[in-house]
């Protein structure tokens, strides 16, 4: 049977191009990496009915659903309406699947729901950013990690958001063991001293990580109210120039960080590149283009960031850049 396929409708309709013939895979979108067991089994249950039986877990905390004959895509649309409507994932239209791609499947550590380390909730932060900014075909990848230990790799990421808190200090409950002076220095950046038989934190110094917290035996150290986030921009893997994503904004809090990623999509929308295969070319491609200045611009349009937020006046890249005739310098 000769199908005719429309690969760019089926890629955008979140089913990957097969090197085998005839077969497509379907890739299932799990914001914050976190899936009920219910939704789960009817995965299982797709791959063994239209698939060859396996699941792949992907790198984004995603999975994909590979051997589906191309005919069975429509059947297959409908039987992941129910994991869609289990996951809260923003959808066009009902019994149709997927309705993007190019916004990649928004990754979280396991964060405060089950670390200790954790300073908030990955997953409930994760999912309201899929929320804002998906269904959208632009290139953009998204990670959320509970602390500075940054087991999601953020720094790969367009926007890396990494945990932050600010360590509360009741010198009435501290007993001078200097637990979290030692710790602090041992698993952090050592930004705690004793002064007078206190406990002094150099403010400048401390990252936010809460290490302080965890290991105090008397709960002299808590946790902020508060949450606050230092924020990583423009990291990106891939064959031309990859680099590392850079702080950009720390003590920065939950809104500014969801406004700014809505911006930078009107951002992407006005100056992305026409002849771009597909609508799609990494963000950092564009600022590299229209210059940091620009994108500040965009990105800040009607977001009021908190009296703690510290704001670098200047990001710098490093990475490889390879010259046209793909000698490194």
């Amino acid at each position: 049977m000769t199908l005719d396929v429309n690969v760019k409708a089926l890629m955008k309709n979140a089913f990957r191009q097969s090197k085998v013939r005839g077969e497509t895979a379907s890739r299932v979108r799990v914001p914050g990496g976190v899936i009920n067991a219910q939704s789960m089994a009817r995965v299982v249950e797709i791959a063994e009915e239209f698939g060859n039986g396996t699941i792949f877990l992907t790198n984004r905390q995603g999975m994909e659903i590979p051997g589906i004959p191309l005919e069975k895509v429509p059947e297959v649309n409908e039987r992941l309406q129910a994991i869609i409507d289990d996951s809260g994932v923003n959808q066009e239209e009902r019994g149709k699947g997927y309705p993007a791609a190019g916004t990649r499947n928004v990754v979280g550590c396991p964060g405060s729901r089950l670390c200790p380390f954790g300073c908030y909730d990955t997953t409930a932060l994760a999912r309201r950013m899929d929320k804002a900014v998906f269904p959208n075909n632009r290139h953009v990848k998204i990670a959320f990690t509970g602390c500075s230990n940054d087991c999601a790799h953020v720094a790969l990421n367009d926007f890396g958001i990494i945990g932050m808190t600010e360590p509360q200090y009741d010198p009435a409950r501290c007993i001078g063991c200097e637990q979290c002076v030692n710790w602090c220095k041992w698993r952090s950046v050592g930004a705690l001293s004793v002064v007078n038989g206190k406990i002094v934190r150099d403010e400048d110094l401390c990252i936010g990580c809460g290490v302080c917290v965890n290991y105090c035996p008397t709960r002299a150290w808590t946790r902020s109210p508060e949450h606050y986030f230092r924020l990583k921009i423009m990291g990106r893997t891939g064959k031309q120039n990859p680099r590392l994503a850079e702080d950009w904004l720390k003590w920065v809090d939950e809104d500014s960080i969801i406004k700014i990623a809505q911006n930078t999509y009107a951002y992407i929308d006005e100056y992305i590149d026409p002849g771009a295969p597909g609508g799609k070319e990494h963000i950092g491609y564009i600022v590299d283009r229209t210059g940091f200045d620009e994108f500040v611009k965009w990105a800040l349009d009607g977001v009021e960031l908190g009296p703690k937020c510290e704001r670098a006046s200047r990001v710098y890249w490093g990475g490889k850049r390879y010259d046209r005739s793909n000698e490194l310098f």
